[in-house]
């Protein structure tokens, strides 16, 4: 009766960290909070943030030249480096960081410039946010967690490469009890990039004893999902 029980507890707490996958991140595996433009509020853009959405550079220091509303929000709490980001407008960016704008801002879902572009597994814009003076270690996202996080789960590997050799912090445990190796493992496919993430993190120094709020492991969750490869990096 007693192992019963037991068991039962177990099935009700991995039910729940399923549902608790889902609600965080949604069934095509992308954490939800990344919401780009759309093509409503584009057409209401005007001055600052149409300009940086369009790379318009000679709006664009029209309407940055006196310094002000380079911090204007849009409906989403973007401002117009975060618009420029998502629009890959790499020189808006650079001109903005000119202007004076704040490279490290975060829009109403705690996204910042880096994390973004990680996200969408673009690897130069993110390059350009860290040049303008993103920081790699900074806490995004409504999850506490970080830009490498995010790239980690997504399998975004060269991104994940990025990320660690600009001195994003390895073990970081987000608000969901997951470092960036666990969730590469438990939120990635097996596949040839979630498998080169662990690699990247692995190889880096990640800690491979850190444990889920279950007490679970990277290699007990990549052993019990068949995920041979990764089994061979953790062990």
């Amino acid at each position: 009766m007693r192992e019963a029980k037991r068991r039962g507890a177990n099935v009700c707490r991995n039910g729940f960290r399923s549902l608790l996958i889902v609600a965080a991140f949604g069934f095509g595996g992308a954490a939800r909070a990344q919401i780009p433009p759309s093509p409503a509020e584009i057409a209401a853009y005007d001055a600052l943030h149409l300009a940086a959405y369009r790379g318009d550079l000679s709006a664009l220091r029209q309407a940055a030249v006196t310094g002000n509303g380079l911090e204007v929000r849009d409906g989403q709490g973007r401002t117009a480096l975060h618009v420029a980001t998502h629009a890959r407008q790499r020189e808006v960016m650079r001109e903005l960081a000119k202007a004076g704008a704040d490279t490290r801002a975060l829009d109403a879902q705690f996204y910042d410039a880096i994390t973004i572009a990680a996200v969408a597994d673009d690897l130069e814009t993110m390059r350009a946010a860290l040049a303008i003076g993103g920081d790699p270690r900074a806490i995004t996202s409504p999850y506490r967690g970080t830009a490498l996080i995010a790239a980690a789960h997504l399998g975004h590997d060269g991104v994940v490469r990025e990320l660690i050799a600009a001195g994003a912090p390895l073990d970081h445990v987000n608000n969901l009890g997951w470092t960036a190796l666990i969730e590469a493992v438990i939120l990635g496919d097996g596949g040839p990039r979630h498998v080169e993430t662990v690699r990247a993190l692995v190889t880096a120094g990640a800690r491979r004893d850190l444990a889920d709020r279950d007490g679970v492991t990277p290699l007990q969750h990549a052993s019990r999902r068949g995920y041979a490869a990764m089994v061979a990096l953790l062990q």
